[in-house]
């Protein structure tokens, strides 16, 4: 008796020519081919993306694979199972109809199956007096023998894209670590240089990485950074060629580890940055007498606007913030990490930010920022510095240059602050402000 394969779908759906290239492919593969259905399987779930197919979809073929009684399929054999949607729902964990239905579409789109619809649409087979498959309806599992190889390469591709995005991390992770590690070195060993704006092109660099990054962008960010790295490496070992070898750690003598904490501008004017941070017994005085609760973050803000500038769409919002800007100005002002570490130490870190929000505010009059944060905490060690008095001189000099701006008929100041985000100041404080100092 003479059979007929089906090649087009039953009812209202549209043949294509992506069906007929699956039903090609399928025609194509030898009749000797063998392959474990689970092992294409794990291939093809591991290619999925590539393949086009996607979670649903292949849940729907595991189903599809178990309605197959032999674990390996052959060119030459019966590949065609015939499962009802009710089976199918259930060996698929319960899947609605209408997802069901949907899946499989795109298993036929994929090229994964072949379905060979009945007259009727009906999915059976019939049988021989012997009890062998005459003829059958339903999914043709023949393009995964078909195919067997093209998926395999697919994963290989993969696991090799995976393979490769997970080196690019990793020599991300440690560019970024060796390049932060080395600019706190140069900065705790005097190396000379502009370290702050080596730190400023680090994070420039850093910046363009998204949440989420493709190969090839970590890649490119790590070629620049590994060219920030040579440099900086560079400059450092050139400066070890000059010193003394008796400092060096691998010489048996004894190694001082951090004995000149100060960065490369700390050493300068440090007395007189002392006598800056300074002042007469009636200003101690006026320290001890200064309300003990905590400054205003936005009065803090309206003396310091220039921290704004470091943060991402120039907002800050809550004191962690505050602290998170404070940490990107540091090394932009040459400030070694001892220096900042025994400032958070003395007048624990939200009053420390403040003073190295205040110390960026006016960076261009002070020559060594780090020196002057030594200066400071000492006097803070001794009880005899307040952030107090810092922002109110901040804020003293910036109504002073707001009222000359009015005279002069220009507009006032804002500190690079709309008019609609600047902070109120109180009558209060403006008398408090406006007292002719003893």
């Amino acid at each position: 008796m003479q059979t007929h394969t089906p090649t087009t779908p039953f009812g209202r759906r549209t043949m294509s020519l992506g069906m007929m290239a699956s039903q090609a492919v399928a025609k194509s593969a030898p009749a000797g081919a063998q392959v474990q259905k689970w092992k294409v399987f794990q291939t093809i779930r591991e290619a999925r993306e590539l393949i086009g197919a996607t979670d649903r979809a292949l849940a729907i073929l595991n189903a599809l694979l178990s309605f197959h009684p032999e674990t390996e399929l052959t060119g030459d054999g019966e590949l065609i199972v015939w499962p009802s949607n009710e089976q199918l729902m259930a060996r698929a964990n319960g899947m609605p109809a209408t997802t069901l239905r949907r899946h499989l579409a795109v298993l036929v789109d994929c090229g994964l199956i072949i379905r060979r619809d009945s007259p009727n649409g009906k999915r059976f087979a019939r049988k021989g007096r012997g009890g062998q498959v005459e003829q059958a309806y339903g999914f043709d599992l023949a393009p995964i023998v078909a195919r067997a190889g093209e998926f395999k390469e697919l994963a290989d591709t993969v696991r090799a894209e995976k393979n490769a995005l997970r080196i690019a991390k990793e020599r991300l992770t440690l560019l970024r670590r060796d390049i932060v590690k080395l600019i706190e070195t140069g900065i705790e060993e005097n190396v000379p240089g502009n370290w702050g704006r080596v730190y400023q092109t680090y994070q420039a660099i850093v910046c363009r990485l998204p949440r989420s990054a493709p190969r090839q962008l970590i890649e490119d960010i790590c070629c620049d950074l590994h060219g920030l790295y040579t440099e900086i490496l560079e400059v450092l070992e050139s400066f070890a060629k000059t010193q003394n070898p008796d400092a060096n750690e691998s010489h048996s003598g004894r190694h001082i580890q951090n004995s000149n904490p100060d960065s490369i501008f700390e050493s300068e004017d440090r007395s007189r940055n002392k006598n800056e941070a300074g002042g007469s017994a009636a200003e101690t005085d006026n320290v001890r007498s200064l309300p003990k609760r905590e400054l205003p973050l936005g009065i803090v803000l309206d003396a310091c606007p220039n921290l704004r500038e470091l943060t991402q769409g120039g907002e800050i919002r809550h004191w962690r913030d505050f602290l998170a800007a404070a940490e990107l100005a540091r090394p932009m002002l040459a400030i070694s990490p001892s220096a900042w570490r025994d400032a958070c130490e003395v007048m624990g870190e939200q009053h420390a930010a403040i003073t190295l929000a205040a110390i960026y505010q006016r960076s261009d009059q002070i020559n060594s920022a780090g020196g002057y944060l030594r200066s400071l905490t000492d006097k803070a060690r001794d009880g005899k510095f307040s952030t107090w008095p810092m922002i109110m001189a901040l804020l003293r000099a910036k109504l002073d240059a707001d009222k000359s701006a009015e005279k002069t008929g220009h507009e006032p100041r804002s500190g690079g602050e709309s008019g609609e985000g600047r902070l109120e100041v109180s009558e209060a404080l403006l008398r408090s402000l406006n007292k002719p100092r003893s």
